[in-house]
């Protein structure tokens, strides 16, 4: 009979520990995931309440502020004019201006102040902000508070923003200001605060804050929405006419001119902007005939025939700035096609806010014999085939050949990087199932070597169909609390 009740136990036990196996990796696989990300906040940190302050320095730890709330979040922002209240994230529009507040409080008693050992040191606000949002992107605004003698030495928070359009954020100058109780109170924070941090205070901005909710306050600096834009147009001419269109004609050997045509539709600046101009076979560039017409040179100077290869910048442009450049191009003496041929000229404007292209279309007519596959070339040639037809698998290479398509190196992002931990955790589960299902095993059996004429095979055999039916998917019997 023992021996029996140690096989039944042992058909339960597996099935036991393949759940505490199963539990334990979804566990480590949801903390992995979430760990870093589960707070807009930081660090985890000691938290107080108003009638309970902290023994030491420490910044927004409460969690009851009559005016904040918990003082973790202290980072908000609203639409700029209104009365609204502040939030956590918030979708931008182009053309406004918003409002983000830093809310800061040292969190020690007020009675360590005369000692000093409530009183912050080298308090300083640093602020960080992205310079642009783009559509599917959660822009993050965040501030961080740091003391020297602070517990922990540094606390940080976040808001985020979203918008339905490509726009970028612009602080308005001089808007940092302090609300204070203190001699602080209107304080503008110099642009520092941006960058390496601006030292906050209450008498003055020295970074010396007590504690206490009374020295508590807020900065509220403004930013502004501005949507980048522009439009690139490409036309041609006859050579020295000046009738710009879309399309034209021309003949073998003719010249012609390209205009092209960048315009700042936007609200902002754009810097840096560089003109490509890549033109077709069948055609080439008469050297040294580029020329950049702006604000700069309102005439027209020489421009770089850098504007074929890797492309001309030409410059910063405010909102509703504009350049003309102007280029002329050769029609080969000599096409390989009968008929018409259609030329097509692309320039691209590539800036810091996207690319843009434009085109504009010469037609040629080339005229063949009637025996003539090509210009010159006799039908049957083996010069008249018109190259590689890819076949699936295959695509055409610079050299008009089929090449099979290249396969793809492994990817190895965030996703792969959980799947292979998700893989490396149950291998360990299933090392760990396999050793311990063996030492049960053993144990077993060797209590039933040394009764083996006791045992029911029978009811051996029993339990055994039972496990089996068991892993086939049928359903065992509830456990009752008693069971459990």
């Amino acid at each position: 009979k023992s021996n029996k009740m140690k096989i039944n136990k042992f058909s339960i036990k597996l099935p036991r520990l393949t759940v505490h196996l199963a539990a334990t990796l979804a566990i480590c696989v949801t903390t992995f995931m979430s760990g870093a990300s589960a707070f807009a906040w930081g660090p985890e940190r000691q938290t107080f309440v108003g009638e309970s302050p902290a023994d030491y320095v420490t910044f927004n730890s409460m969690t009851n502020n009559a005016k904040v709330g918990d003082e973790r979040n202290f980072v908000r922002i609203r639409e700029a004019g209104t009365t609204g209240n502040y939030v956590n994230e918030m979708k931008l529009a182009p053309g406004k201006e918003y409002e983000v507040m830093t809310f800061y409080h040292n969190n020690a008693k007020d009675s360590l102040n005369a000692s000093g050992k409530g009183v912050a040191k080298d308090t300083t606000l640093k602020i960080q902000m992205p310079s642009v949002v783009k559509v599917g992107e959660r822009g993050k605004v965040s501030s961080t508070i740091t003391a020297s003698n602070a517990k922990p030495g540094s606390v940080w928070d976040e808001a985020f923003v979203t918008t339905d359009t490509d726009l970028a954020l612009r602080y308005i100058p001089n808007s940092a200001r302090v609300n204070s109780n203190g001699a602080v109170k209107d304080k503008i924070l110099p642009d520092s605060v941006f960058t390496t941090g601006a030292l906050l205070g209450y008498d003055e901005l020295n970074g010396v804050l007590p504690g206490c909710a009374q020295y508590s306050g807020y900065v509220i600096f403004k930013i502004k929405t501005e949507a980048p834009n522009f439009t690139i147009k490409k036309q041609v001419s006859k050579k020295g006419e000046n009738k710009w269109q879309d399309r034209i004609v021309a003949k073998l050997g003719e010249e012609v001119d390209f205009l092209i045509t960048y315009q700042n539709t936007g609200d902002t600046k754009q810097t840096d902007v560089i003109i490509k101009d890549a033109l077709p076979t069948g055609m080439k560039h008469v050297a040294g005939s580029v020329s950049l017409a702006n604000s700069a040179n309102p005439q027209g100077a020489a421009s770089s025939d850098a504007i074929f290869t890797n492309g001309s910048n030409i410059g910063a442009y405010d909102p509703k700035g504009n350049a003309f450049i102007k280029l002329t191009a050769k029609v080969d003496d000599k096409l390989e096609k009968c008929g018409k041929n259609e030329l097509t000229n692309h320039a691209t404007a590539i800036t810091k806010n996207g690319n843009k292209q434009a085109k504009a279309v010469v037609e040629v007519e080339v005229q063949c014999q009637p025996n003539e596959c090509k210009p010159g070339i006799p039908a049957g040639d083996a010069r008249c085939s018109d190259g590689c037809v890819p076949k699936e698998g295959e695509i055409v290479d610079a050299n008009g050949n089929c090449a099979p398509v290249a396969t793809s190196l492994p990817k190895t992002g965030p996703a792969e990087a959980i799947l292979s931990f998700i893989g490396l955790m149950a291998l360990v589960a299933a090392v760990v199932y396999w050793y311990r299902s063996r030492m049960d095993v053993k144990r077993v059996l060797a209590g039933v070597s040394s009764v083996e004429d006791n045992i029911d095979h029978t009811k051996i055999e029993v339990v055994s169909r039972s496990k089996n039916s068991h892993e086939s998917g049928a359903q065992s019997k509830p456990k009752t609390k008693a069971d459990k």
